[in-house]
């Protein structure tokens, strides 16, 4: 099981990629939250979202007071589902779900695993397409760790 926040779903969404995101999962779930934020920027979302409802557990709601509704219910799906990967960009939420025991990935990991499979041909191209389209920016020395590790520069 794939749960999502929504910064990696968007963020391919407008770059006209999401179907990476089914080709590398199948399908990814989403709660409530995540679909109305979706929504207020996508006037249609892809077929193989699953939205699935939250339920309260009063413990885990507490721990995530401090995130916005959409990185709260990704990690509440994510945890009492017993989800296999988080998609997760945000520091804070990330920080939080990975001390709750889950595996978390960003939309550079989602594009580095889509390379790896070969998927895409060029990594700094897609992430030179988000930046560009999507907003979407990563510090220049986590860019060119990411680079390396898709062989598409080395290190100096």
């Amino acid at each position: 099981m794939v749960v999502s926040d929504t910064t990696a779903i968007t963020s391919l969404l407008k770059i006209g990629e999401a179907e990476l995101l089914r080709t590398l999962f199948e399908e990814v779930v989403i709660p409530q939250a995540v679909q109305a934020e979706l929504l207020s920027y996508h006037a249609v979302l892809p077929t193989w979202l699953v939205v699935q409802t939250v339920s309260a557990d009063e413990t885990l709601w507490n721990l995530l007071t401090p995130l916005d509704p959409g990185e709260a219910e990704a990690i509440a799906l994510a945890k009492l589902n017993g989800a296999d990967i988080l998609i997760i960009d945000e520091k804070r939420g990330r920080a939080l779900a990975e001390q709750l025991g889950l595996r978390c990935i960003g939309l550079a990991g989602v594009l580095l695993l889509a390379k790896q499979h070969r998927l895409i041909d060029s990594l700094e191209e897609m992430l030179s397409r988000l930046e560009n389209r999507a907003n979407f920016y990563l510090a220049a020395p986590v860019k060119r760790k990411l680079l390396v590790i898709a062989g598409e520069t080395f290190d100096v």
